[in-house]
């Protein structure tokens, strides 16, 4: 007997067009999360390994869509597998069924680790890029949530004892920022 075809979406931001993922490849049903990779909280991959049974197969565009790291993604791989659910990876032309290989046990290691590498090389091409953009002023950062005036005032109204979450709240920012706040002069 065969199972459904699951497809399992991730983007990172929700800017980012989910529907080129699995763009042809026919699914029965799609979970699609807009999450960081690293949010161990994607309501939609829970859904997904609660809804597919034994024969369904799982089909995901890449490794980096369904893990971050290395551990996870075998853990996730693993956990399908022994269930009897196969998994396709479409970018990296790779299925798992659970009766694997040595040898895909090993591709799926070194793609899983090529892809982390990836995402660090980029990370840190950002990092840098950041860097080089301070240095020539051309990177500001983040646009400061409160003006001088407002934030003048906060630090006064919290200095008098008023509760921080109601000023975070009246300021519309979060209690972490209002503490930002509270740490710097300006």
């Amino acid at each position: 007997m065969h199972g459904q075809r699951v497809g399992y979406i991730r983007v990172s931001s929700f800017e980012q067009n989910p529907e080129r993922q699995l763009d042809q490849v026919k699914v029965d049903r799609t979970f699609t999360d807009k999450a960081s990779g690293k949010d161990t909280k994607r309501p939609e991959l829970e859904a997904l390994l609660a809804f597919v049974r034994e024969g369904d197969t799982v089909v995901i565009h890449s490794m980096d869509r369904l893990a971050r790291n290395l551990d996870d993604l075998r853990h996730l791989v693993q956990n399908l597998a022994r269930r009897g659910i196969r998994i396709e990876f479409i970018k990296e032309g790779l299925t798992f069924t659970g009766e694997d290989s040595p040898m895909a046990t090993l591709m799926l290691s070194v793609m899983g680790a090529f892809a982390e590498f990836e995402r660090a090389l980029l990370r840190e091409r950002q990092r840098e890029g950041i860097s080089l953009a301070k240095q020539r002023g051309a990177y500001k950062g983040r646009k400061k949530s409160l003006g001088p005036d407002e934030a003048s005032n906060l630090r006064q109204r919290a200095n008098s004892g008023e509760p921080k979450a109601r000023l975070a709240r009246e300021f519309g920012i979060s209690r972490e920022t209002l503490y930002q706040y509270l740490r710097t002069e300006n």
